[in-house]
């Protein structure tokens, strides 16, 4: 893998300039658009739709083929973000898996307090699974925010008596919103993007007054039992890199098939960097074996 690479991106995301006042709610959203679009990939089509009563953009590419779905939750901080500004990144791992993909617009804060984003995401994994989808043919997977968005999601079916689906894949999850992890102080200057004030920022939006460690607000301090096999991608020089690492260690404690993987010298959901960043297309390739495997898997077991 190429440190040129890495260390390019790292200059890059260094170089943003840091506002002496807080930006406006329409700055944040508007800077993260402008920062963070890209288009879906060559051969992936998209239309809006609805979704658990959300729009949604949904992806597909032109290879897929079968039943097999994938749920997916973006990034954001609960405050910004959308499946627009995801476009490329899940038109990027439905198509390495050859997926249809539904991306959801779930609510924001600090219009939409906890528990909205939840009720969003399992009101869209319910309709899917009551439009006929087997669970069997569903995946999940979110990044950030979205990753913690996309195991309190499950932790919600699951507490409603729902199926699981056959795997979840997060890239850096945001699973913590108390903020505990050693890697908060510990990766303070290493982290080109965040630094600790920026989070209590976005967990301020989302849960105001409300219990942080609330286990659908902060998945890390839940029982996982029962959940999916799970993939957690993180970079190794991030403020929430304990968040991934023990989020794993809670899963494998509760009897959950994991696997982490941590990258050398990678920031903040560094898959975001397909096509000019090695490591991000290598995760993005292990990221829809793994989904591919587990929905292969999952369907050659009989129905009960």
């Amino acid at each position: 893998m190429s440190r040129s690479q890495r260390d390019a991106l790292d200059a890059m995301i260094r170089s943003a300039p840091r506002s002496e006042t807080p930006p406006t709610l329409a700055e944040q959203r508007n800077g993260f658009s402008a920062a963070f679009t890209r288009p879906a990939p060559e051969g992936v089509a998209t239309r809006r739709t609805v979704l658990g009563g959300r729009p949604a953009l949904e992806l597909e590419p032109a290879e897929a083929s079968g039943p097999g779905r994938l749920l997916y939750l973006h990034g954001g901080g609960y405050v910004v973000g959308s499946p627009e500004t995801h476009e490329g990144l899940v038109g990027e791992l439905a198509r390495r898996a050859g997926l249809r993909a539904l991306s959801v617009d779930y609510r924001l804060a600090p219009e939409h307090h906890f528990p909205a984003a939840v009720d969003d995401g399992l009101a869209a994994y319910r309709e899917l699974l009551d439009a006929g989808t087997d669970p069997r043919d569903l995946v999940v997977a979110g990044d950030s925010a979205g990753g913690g968005l996309s195991i309190a999601t499950l932790l919600a079916a699951r507490d409603a008596g729902l199926p699981q689906p056959a795997a979840v894949v997060v890239f850096s999850p945001w699973v913590d919103l108390t903020l505990a992890g050693e890697s908060m102080r510990a990766k303070d200057g290493a982290d080109p993007l965040f630094i600790e004030a920026d989070l209590h920022a976005l967990a301020d939006h989302y849960v105001g007054a409300g219990d942080r460690a609330h286990h659908l607000a902060s998945p890390v301090f839940a029982d996982l039992t029962g959940l999916p096999p799970l993939l957690v991608q993180v970079g190794a020089n991030e403020v929430l890199l304990d968040d991934a690492v023990r989020l794993a260690g809670r899963a494998g404690a509760d009897d959950v098939e994991v696997t982490l993987e941590v990258g050398p010298g990678l920031p903040h959901v560094f898959q975001l960097h397909y096509g000019r960043l090695d490591e991000a297309d290598a995760a993005l390739d292990r990221a829809a074996r793994f989904l591919t495997t587990h929905l292969s898997a999952e369907r050659s077991q009989p129905v009960n």
